[in-house]
């Protein structure tokens, strides 16, 4: 299809980038250390850290997994933790080794953690001692040969210790004992000489990341992310958003894991190259004890997902919050639904942008333009050296308006799946990433997510997509949140049911059904719903409709 988005684009974004302005991220992250050395570069718990601190900090890991525990280019190194300073010191200084980075939800279960940690071939694991019961129980059979173990309070200092105590009980309430009796105190890593420390030879084809994605699907799957990937697609996040952001002026909130794709990227990496300062939130679930946060510090920016905005718009306090310095709200993970959007938009008086992407695409793929007036319903525009296209189920490319599966092609497009030729081969054809999404797109060159190819609902032979009808839902004043799904049925093959969380204890099925038929087509009603007291999620808050199938 023609680029008709490029039309569209806004002034001063660039139609390509330069995927090879550095040869790795290493080289980024020198320029960054170098040029905002005495600027905050992340806080957490009230403690700060400038660039320079990170700087040494990652030197002293990178040196440590060099000259102590001989690692280097191309092993494979897992960082187990949620949002602490010891996060991106962990994941900057694996990557300053010249190793690959291994990013893991730290709320794994045992046999989630084992088959990652055996599928990606991981020698050493940096893991918070919280979760480290789970580690100790599959160890054993994995080839983790170090093991590096840190607590909640370290690198904290002077914190009180109470706040400390607080964070680790809402972390993990329950820790049950553990023996990992050779595991490497953190302290003594972040310690070791960081004069030692040599920049390795690391080039654009070297992994950066073994990101794993697809465990709600089937096995999960590590997406090879090259260095030559992660810089492609910072170039494209810089393309997008130089126009919005200021060098050294920026305070984002980082409540999203940074093991997770959106937040590594999107606030980690990209606020690096612009000097921004991140504020990690640990336990961003505490909504109460996140907006007592969010109140400490001049925000400038804030990325998350669908039900964290949501969230925040639900928690007393927040609207009464300082939003003059905020011009970035960037939604992504899952659909931002245009009830939330509007009210964000009412509350905090900055639009909530949408962004799409993927773990296999680094992840940005389309973002909203920020000379957008408002929320319109698309995942916006194609990155700068993005290529777009809709194939339908004959293989032909889908015309204007017409729903089919969006393809990828980009410097952003992961080089494979690690181990995994067969899965490659399926979805990524002649350097186009097919992403098992249904979309559109429109005469500016717009896109619209309709669905997951996966919980496409089929109602007598007619498509429906659950997107759609938990949009509908939202719109109601009593629902907080809402899931749709679809469940067998003998006439129809498949009807709509509906989950609920109320924000109105006296909402009635009665009254979901009635507002449903006066916005949807009968076949689109839900014929069920269910009230819950709250629905299931990943750890970055995206609705499992599966588990609620399953």
């Amino acid at each position: 299809m023609d680029k008709i988005w490029l039309k569209r684009y806004p002034k001063g974004m660039p139609e390509t980038i330069d995927p090879e302005h550095y040869n790795s991220l290493l080289e980024l992250f020198d320029e960054s250390f170098t040029q905002y050395a005495s600027l905050p570069a992340y806080s957490n718990m009230s403690k700060t850290m400038t660039y320079q601190q990170i700087d040494i900090a990652t030197k002293a890991v990178a040196s440590y997994l060099q000259n102590t525990l001989g690692l280097g280019r191309g092993d494979k190194v897992a960082v187990m933790m949620p949002n602490l300073l010891q996060t991106p010191i962990s994941i900057l200084g694996v990557l300053r080794a010249g190793c690959t980075v291994v990013n893991v939800n730290p709320l794994y279960t045992a046999r989630e953690l084992e088959h990652q940690l055996n599928d990606s071939e991981t020698k050493a694991i940096f893991i918070l001692a919280n979760f480290a019961h789970t580690l100790e129980s599959v160890i054993s059979k994995t080839n983790v040969q170090h093991v590096v173990l840190t607590q909640i309070g370290d690198m904290l200092g002077g914190v009180k210790k109470h706040l400390v105590n607080f964070v680790v009980k809402r972390v993990k309430k329950m820790v049950p004992p553990f023996s990992l009796p050779n595991a490497i105190p953190f302290n003594d890593v972040v310690s070791a000489d960081h004069t030692a420390y040599k920049k390795p030879e690391i080039h654009r084809d070297d992994l950066a990341f073994l990101q794993y994605t697809g465990g709600t699907t089937g096995v999960s799957k590590g997406a090879m992310l090259s260095h030559g990937n992660m810089v492609g697609n910072l170039e494209q996040v810089s393309g997008c958003l130089d126009n919005v952001l200021d060098k050294g002026k920026e305070v984002v909130i980082t409540a999203l894991p940074l093991y997770h794709i959106f937040a590594l990227t999107a606030n980690c990496l990209t606020f690096m190259k612009y000097g921004g300062h991140n504020i990690l939130i640990t336990n961003p679930r505490d909504m109460p004890g996140f907006v007592k946060e969010l109140s400490k510090y001049p925000f400038t920016a804030i990325t998350g997902v669908n039900t964290l905005f949501n969230g925040l718009l639900n928690t007393p306090g927040f609207a009464e919050l300082d939003f003059s310095n905020l011009k970035m709200s960037l939604g992504g993970g899952m659909a931002v639904q245009r009830p939330v959007a509007e009210k964000w938009q009412a509350v905090t008086k900055s639009k909530l942008m949408e962004g799409y992407g993927l773990t296999e695409c680094a992840p940005l793929v389309t973002i909203c333009p920020y000379d957008l007036d408002g929320y319109n319903g698309s995942i916006g525009l194609p990155a700068p050296s993005t290529e777009l296209k809709v194939i339908l189920e004959s293989g032909e490319e889908a015309p204007k308006g017409e729903a089919g599966e969006l393809c990828v092609k980009g410097p952003q497009v992961m080089q494979g799946y690690y181990n995994r030729p067969e899965a490659t081969a399926e979805c990524l054809k002649d350097g186009w990433f097919a992403t098992g999404d249904i979309a559109t797109y429109d005469d500016e060159g717009f896109f619209y997510i309709v669905d997951r190819k996966k919980d496409m609902i089929l109602v007598s032979g007619f498509n429906v997509f659950p997107n759609e009808i938990e949009e509908i839902v939202a719109m109601h004043d009593g629902v907080l949140e809402v899931a749709a799904i679809g469940v067998p049925h003998e006439v129809s093959g498949e009807q709509v049911k509906v989950f609920v969380v109320k924000k109105d204890p006296s909402l009635t099925e009665k009254d979901i059904i009635s507002h449903c038929r006066d916005n949807l087509t009968n076949y689109k009603v839900p014929k069920l719903v269910e009230f819950r007291d709250e629905l299931p999620k990943t750890n970055v808050g995206k609705i499992l409709r599966r588990a609620l199938k399953d």
